[in-house]
C-alpha cells in the first residue's frame, strides 16, 4: 500500500487504518484528477461499488472491489484483491478520522480563496485613475462576487428638494433595463443607503416593512425588474467621510444573498472609496494645473509678414500636466522673440514655476537683451526659485530687417527650420544646460529669409511611455519634409500631432510653426 496527499497527520491515520484492514484487502493510494476530484466534490469519505461511478475514476473498473473517494484531500483508494468491500468500513473510519481535520482545511481554504479574490481586486481598482472606469470595474466585480442579477452603483448627488440619485453604472443587465424609470428617491429602503448608515440585505425586499410606503408607484413601477432578494452597500469616502454612492444588487429568487456575499460587496465598496478618492483627487490636480497652465498662455499676436500655428495641448493621459508653455512676445524694435520651454516636473508645482519663468522671460525681452544675456539672467532666477527644479528653453529672436534668426538653447530640443526645396534642418541643439543650472547660454545666428519655416516643441510631441524620443523626433522630420504652410495649416498641424501621438499622449504638447511668407512684409 502507498498512501500520501492528505498531509503528514491525515496520511498516518490513513496507513494506520488501512494497514488494519490486513493482507487480504490489496489497496493503493494515487491522487485523483481534476476531473474526478469535481465529479466527488463536497464528500468526505465514500466508497464507490458499481461500475458507472467507477469508470470515473479508474480505466478497468471491472478489476476493481472497492474504491474510497476522499475527493477534497485528492485521494482515492483502489483495492483490486478479494474482499474488496472490505472498505466499507474502512471508509467510516476514515471518515471519523478525517472530517473534521477536511471540514476545517475546506474553511480554510475558502477563506483564503475570498481574501485573495478580493485583495486581487482591490488591487486592480486602486491601480485605476480613470473614475469611469473604476466605478464600471467595480459595478462589473460585485455582481459577480455577489451572483446578483443585476448590480449598480448610483452616485449621491442630491436635487433642491433632497430626493434625486443619479444612476451611473450597470453589470447584468442593459442600460436600457432601468431607462425607463426615475431615479432611486429618498425612500425608507434607499435612505440607510445613501446616508451612510450600512449594508441593507433582505431575503425579500417586498416583505421588508419599509417597502412601498412611497407615492406614486408604492413599490417598484410596473415592467421594474423583479427583485426580491436585495443586497445595498454604501461607499464612503475614507479622507472624508462622505457618502460618494452605493451598490445595489438586486435578484428576482428569494433568499440569495448572504453573510458571505455581504462581506464582498463590503469589502469591493471600500477598495471603491479609495481608488474613486483617488482619481477625484487625481482629477482635480489635473484640471488645477491645466487651467492654471492655460490661463498664463497669452493670445498669438498677429505678426506682419508671418504665419504662425501654435498650440497647447495638456496631457490626453497620465498624470504629466502643467509645465510645458510657449509665447510670441512683439518687440518695440520690430522684431519678434519666440519662447517654448518645460519646466521638470509637473501637475500645479510646475504649473506655478512655469508661471515665474515666463513672466521673467517675457520681462527680460520686452527690454531686448540678447538671447544668451536673456537666458544667463533667468537661469539665475530659476536657481532661486523654490522647487524649480531645472527648465529647459529655446529662445529665438526673428530680426525682419536682417532677415535673421538669432537664438540661444537652455538644454531644451533642438529647433527645426525648414527650408524650400531642402530637407529640414535642426538646430541648436546641445548649446548649454537647463536654466537653474547653466550660466553660459552661448548664442548663433541663422538665415530667415522669406519661404522660411520654425518649429519649436516640447519633447510630449516626440515622446511617450510607448514612443522613443530619437524615433519621434525623426518621424516628425519625416512629416515636416512634406507640411505645406500657409491656408490649411492649422488643420495639417492637428493631423500632424494626432498621427504621431495616436490621440494619447501622455504628457503636454506646446508648439511653435512659424513661417516667413514671400513678399511679406517682414
Amino acid at each position: 500500500m502507498t498512501a500520501g496527499g492528505l498531509g503528514p497527520i491525515a496520511d498516518a491515520v490513513l496507513k494506520s487504518l488501512v494497514d488494519s484492514a490486513g493482507d487480504a484487502v490489496a489497496v493503493s493510494v494515487q491522487p485523483l484528477t481534476d476531473d474526478q476530484a469535481a465529479r466527488f466534490r463536497g464528500e468526505d469519505a465514500v466508497v464507490v461499488p458499481d461500475e458507472t461511478a467507477l469508470a470515473a475514476l479508474v480505466p478497468d473498473p471491472h478489476s476493481v472491489t472497492g474504491a474510497v473517494v476522499l475527493a477534497d484531500e485528492s485521494v482515492l483508494l483502489v483495492s483490486r484483491a478479494p474482499g474488496g468491500q472490505a472498505l466499507a468500513p474502512l471508509a467510516a473510519g476514515i471518515t471519523a478520522a478525517t472530517t473534521g481535520l477536511a471540514r476545517t482545511v475546506r474553511q480554510l481554504r475558502a477563506e483564503a480563496g475570498l481574501l485573495d479574490a478580493l485583495h486581487a481586486i482591490g488591487r486592480r481598482l486602486t491601480a485605476q485613475l480613470d473614475i469611469d472606469r473604476l466605478v464600471q470595474d467595480a459595478t462589473d466585480a460585485a455582481t459577480t462576487a455577489t451572483s446578483g442579477h443585476f448590480g449598480a452603483f448610483f452616485y449621491n448627488l442630491v436635487d433642491a428638494e433632497g430626493e434625486s440619485y443619479t444612476l451611473y453604472t450597470l453589470s447584468g443587465v442593459p442600460r436600457e433595463a432601468f431607462s425607463r424609470f426615475p431615479m432611486p428617491r429618498n425612500t425608507a429602503v434607499f435612505a440607510p443607503t445613501f446616508d451612510g448608515d450600512g449594508t441593507v440585505r433582505s431575503d425579500d425586499i417586498t416583505a421588508d416593512p419599509r417597502f412601498g410606503h412611497n407615492a406614486p408607484y408604492h413599490g417598484m413601477p410596473e415592467g421594474h425588474l423583479p427583485v426580491r432578494s436585495y443586497l445595498a452597500v454604501p461607499v464612503v469616502s475614507p479622507t472624508s467621510g462622505e457618502v460618494l454612492g452605493g451598490f445595489f444588487f438586486g435578484h428576482p429568487a428569494t433568499g440569495r444573498f448572504t453573510e458571505r456575499h455581504e462581506y464582498l460587496a463590503e469589502g469591493i465598496a471600500g477598495y471603491a472609496a479609495i481608488a474613486m478618492d483617488n482619481a477625484r483627487l487625481y482629477d482635480r490636480e489635473r484640471h488645477l494645473a491645466t487651467e492654471l497652465s492655460r490661463s498664463m498662455l497669452s493670445a498669438t499676436p498677429e505678426i506682419p509678414g508671418l504665419d504662425l500655428v501654435t498650440r497647447y495641448l495638456p496631457a490626453a493621459t497620465g498624470v504629466k500636466v502643467g509645465g510645458d508653455w510657449f509665447d510670441v512676445i512683439r518687440l518695440a524694435s520690430g522684431g519678434t522673440a519666440f519662447v517654448i520651454g518645460d519646466v521638470v516636473g509637473h501637475g500645479v508645482t510646475a504649473a506655478a514655476v512655469m508661471g515665474q519663468v515666463r513672466t521673467a522671460i517675457r520681462s527680460y525681452a520686452l527690454l531686448e537683451l540678447a538671447p544668451s544675456e536673456l537666458l544667463g539672467h533667468v537661469s539665475q532666477l530659476t536657481g532661486i526659485l523654490t522647487d524649480a527644479g531645472f527648465v529647459t528653453c529655446f529662445y529665438a529672436v526673428h530680426d525682419p530687417e536682417a532677415g535673421t534668426l538669432t537664438y540661444a538653447n537652455a538644454g531644451h530640443l533642438p529647433a527645426i527650420l525648414l527650408h524650400p526645396g531642402r530637407p529640414p534642418e535642426q538646430i541648436g541643439e546641445a548649446l548649454a544646460q537647463p536654466l537653474g543650472v547653466g550660466r553660459e547660454f552661448p548664442q548663433r545666428q541663422a538665415e530667415f529669409p522669406p519661404g522660411t519655416g520654425l518649429v519649436l516643441y516640447t519633447d510630449g510631441l516626440v515622446e511617450g511611455r510607448t514612443r522613443d524620443l530619437t524615433l519621434g523626433i525623426e518621424r516628425l522630420l519625416t512629416a515636416l519634409g512634406g507640411l505645406r504652410a500657409g491656408p490649411g495649416a492649422e488643420a495639417a498641424w492637428d493631423r500632424l500631432v494626432h498621427d504621431l501621438t495616436g490621440g494619447r499622449h501622455d504628457d503636454d504638447i506646446a508648439l511653435i510653426h512659424v513661417h516667413h511668407r514671400s513678399g511679406g512684409a517682414a
